[in-house]
């Protein structure tokens, strides 16, 4: 336990033992993945996964990943094709969430499809999750561990920030090594990039595309305003203008950087991590220096463009 918040318990045995017993019980706890803090609860207890909406302060009509152990479970919850069990092959326990239709019958909540027929499946690779997986016995809905439109949390001091006690109980197992949200794939099209590229995918089941925004939410991750910093934020900056505090990449310098060899895996696992250094900086505002498009930069400027759009 961290002595200085009672909402916070250093992963282990005893710290999934509580939080499994708060899930079987309709609670809610935050726990990492490899990719941010999720808020996870029982995906079948409809009363259970009001309680992250009302949390997080999420609309109802954006939908949640559900994370399950392994492909028998996620098949009990969803309808695989070729394509689908080609890609959880190649990915899971990673960062890829297929979208898929729902099985009928599929015990998940209808507040975790936000009433489409189609359901978002996860096998995630990060020990607590797994771990909470194994012990609950549930599959789990589980988007980030933040306010909505807020910045996703990397860090268990995130989530209690963001969160507070609304949180119920926070698993501290460290910073998530992948630090953005999984890529999410509807058959070979890239809806959300993320930690598995569009490169990686198209090397697997052959060329797809990245989804265009035409305003329909099928997926979590799509609002426009998402991932934002209370700050305003400024892109593709190369020098700081005026008072701003500056996330550097690579040759840009600043009060910050994503990385400063320019390895955007490395610039992944930090962007939220610096964004939130920079939201309690004592700058009126944040500018990031431009990260190229490329592979996991791909899913960097996604996040990016979303947390502009204020």
């Amino acid at each position: 336990m961290d002595p200085a918040n009672p909402l916070v318990r250093s992963y282990g045995t005893e710290a999934i033992e509580e939080a499994a017993s708060r899930i079987r019980n309709g609670g809610i706890v935050a726990v990492p993945t490899e990719t941010v803090y999720g808020l996870a609860a029982d995906a079948g207890d409809g009363a259970a996964v009001a309680r992250i909406y009302a949390a997080k302060g999420r609309p109802s009509f954006n939908p949640l990943i559900v994370h399950v152990p392994d492909l028998a479970a996620a098949e009990a919850l969803a309808v695989f094709d070729d394509t689908a069990r080609a890609l959880a092959a190649a990915f899971w326990p990673g960062p890829l969430t297929l979208v898929l239709p729902l099985r009928p019958g599929a015990p998940v909540a209808a507040l975790v499809t936000a009433g489409l027929e189609t359901v978002a499946v996860r096998v995630p690779a990060g020990r607590a999750m797994r771990d909470l997986l194994a012990a609950s016995g549930r599959p789990l809905a589980a988007p980030s561990a933040n306010r909505s439109n807020h910045l996703s949390p990397t860090r268990a001091a995130h989530v209690v920030a963001s969160l507070g006690d609304a949180a119920g109980l926070v698993i501290d197992d460290g910073p998530c090594a992948a630090g953005v949200e999984s890529t999410i794939v509807r058959g070979r099209q890239v809806l959300r990039p993320g930690p598995v590229t569009a490169e990686a995918v198209a090397a697997v089941v052959g060329a797809g595309d990245v989804a265009g925004d035409d305003g329909r939410i099928v997926a979590p991750g799509q609002l426009a305003v998402h991932y934002a910093p209370v700050k305003p934020l400024r892109l593709n900056a190369t020098a700081r203008d005026g008072d701003e505090w500056l996330i550097g990449f690579g040759a840009v310098a600043g009060d910050d950087t994503l990385s400063a060899t320019g390895d955007p895996v490395e610039a992944a696992a930090r962007l939220f991590d610096a964004l939130h250094r920079a939201d309690a900086s004592d700058r009126a505002r944040i500018a990031v220096a431009p990260v190229p498009d490329a592979g996991v930069g791909a899913a960097i400027n996604d996040r990016l463009r979303r947390a502009a759009a204020r």
